[in-house]
């Protein structure tokens, strides 16, 4: 189990230090557990990409919550997308997890994502990746770190420092050239750089 002060820093430290985790979502139909290769770092009031940069909504509390929590949220009226919570409160600085490779409970996995053709597809971005772990609206503010909870973040085995890349973010307009995509290089399960064409709501947090 992660503890509070591992999520409780800047998205920035957070962010890369996400990679090699493991992420498992428990409900009554089983567990299934992934291991984190792709993530992407949103700093709140400070980031015009970021769902915070305006301030505090209905949607986006969590962001303003404790460290160590879920923001789950739908997006483009297609799927969802989930970060993790980071820094102090009211800070709202976020994670979005992207893209994750899936390492136990593929049976649930793969009937979650029937249109995957492989196995490193089923959690390859982040609409993908919340379709294998069920992750909807009523995970929203889940803690991750509950030992046996719903949602959790433990930490994995370590990647190798010389594995990790950062690049811009995807799929996003605004401050679209920062380098706060963080992801495991070689990894089948990292999703493919995408430059948003128009303005849009954001991919993440």
């Amino acid at each position: 189990m992660s503890d509070r002060a591992f999520f409780a820093r800047t998205s920035l430290e957070v962010a890369p230090d996400l990679l090699g985790c493991l992420l498992t979502s428990r409900s009554a139909l089983g567990e299934v557990t992934l291991r984190i290769t792709e993530v992407e770092a949103y700093a709140g009031s400070a980031d015009p990409a970021s769902h915070a940069y305006r301030g505090q909504t209905a949607r986006n509390a969590v962001m303003f919550g404790p460290a160590g929590h879920a923001y789950i949220y739908f997006i483009y009226g297609m799927h969802y997308a989930m970060n993790v919570v980071c820094a102090q409160d009211g800070v709202a600085e976020a994670v979005l997890v992207r893209a994750g490779e899936v390492v136990d409970g593929f049976t649930l996995a793969r009937a979650r994502r029937k249109s995957s053709r492989t196995d490193a597809d089923l959690a390859r971005g982040p609409g993908r990746l919340a379709s294998a772990l069920g992750l909807g609206r009523g995970l929203d503010g889940a803690d991750l770190c509950e030992s046996g909870g719903e949602l959790t973040i433990e930490r994995g085995e370590p990647t190798d420092p010389a594995l990790i890349r950062s690049g811009p973010r995807t799929g996003i307009t605004l401050a679209a050239d920062l380098p706060w995509r963080f992801y495991i290089h070689g990894d089948r399960s990292v999703s493919p750089y995408r430059r948003a064409k128009s303005a849009g709501p954001p991919d993440a947090a």
